[in-house]
């Protein structure tokens, strides 16, 4: 399966071959790379060498090392837990602004928005309908916090309802950190829970109607709306 190094770039390509292999599923979830002493045979390489390349490989989560004696070198399942949670530290750093996270929502969340539209089924839409009638009851008992977790599974079954599993991926990790700016820029109250309610209906009205333009607009003037209101919130902060 593995080849002898090129001692030009050893540690590269002892990451880069065994990465190949778990990819293209040469080496399925569950096994096991062979000893380090056999691995070592294979790349003609040192034991350092090696071992910081698997490092590196269980830090990408391609393996996990185990210790003794049944331990090793074995192959997990490719996810996107690391790359969601480099995301959501991204955003939690400060890094992304709120006109950084607006500007890429409303290109971003339009589109999927319009894609989910158009996949809709209806098992689809009953669920949406469930989560909906969820966030009203919450709105109804003034449960702010439960509200949001809801507000978040809404906009994440969206990503769902595409089928495709990138847009999955951006509007999960996008809503499971986004409140955070919400609290601290923009609580939820009464009004503005009110406000982002009817326009999750509207949204839900126009898949339901099969127009995924009305709902991408509709999505769009949410997100542009709300983002309006914590911009002027930051306005009004003092500093310091």
């Amino acid at each position: 399966m593995f080849i002898k190094a090129k001692q030009s770039r050893v540690f590269q390509d002892v990451v880069e071959q065994i990465q190949n292999a778990i990819i293209s599923g040469k080496l399925e979830p569950g096994s096991k790379l062979p000893a380090e002493r056999e691995l070592k045979d294979m790349f003609n390489t040192s034991r350092g060498t090696l071992r910081e390349a698997l490092r590196v490989l269980e830090q990408k989560g391609l393996i996990e090392i185990k210790l003794g004696v049944s331990g090793g070198a074995i192959i997990k399942r490719i996810d996107t837990g690391i790359m969601m949670e480099s995301m959501a530290l991204l955003i939690r750093s400060g890094e992304v602004s709120l006109e950084h996270l607006a500007e890429f929502r409303i290109k971003t969340e339009g589109s999927i928005v319009e894609l989910a539209t158009q996949r809709a089924t209806k098992k689809d839409i009953k669920e949406l309908e469930k989560l909906f009638k969820r966030a009203k009851t919450y709105y109804e008992q003034s449960d702010w916090e439960n509200f949001l977790l809801t507000d978040e599974k809404m906009h994440t079954y969206i990503g769902v309802m595409t089928r495709n599993p990138v847009f999955q991926f951006v509007q999960k990790t996008i809503h499971d950190n986004i409140h955070l700016y919400y609290n601290e820029y923009l609580p939820m109250a009464q009004d503005r829970t009110l406000e982002n309610l009817m326009d999750f209906k509207k949204i839900i009205d126009a898949m339901k109607a099969g127009d995924e333009v009305a709902a991408s607009e509709i999505i769009r003037d949410h997100i542009k709306r709300f983002n309006d209101k914590m911009l002027e919130k930051t306005r009004k902060k003092p500093k310091g």
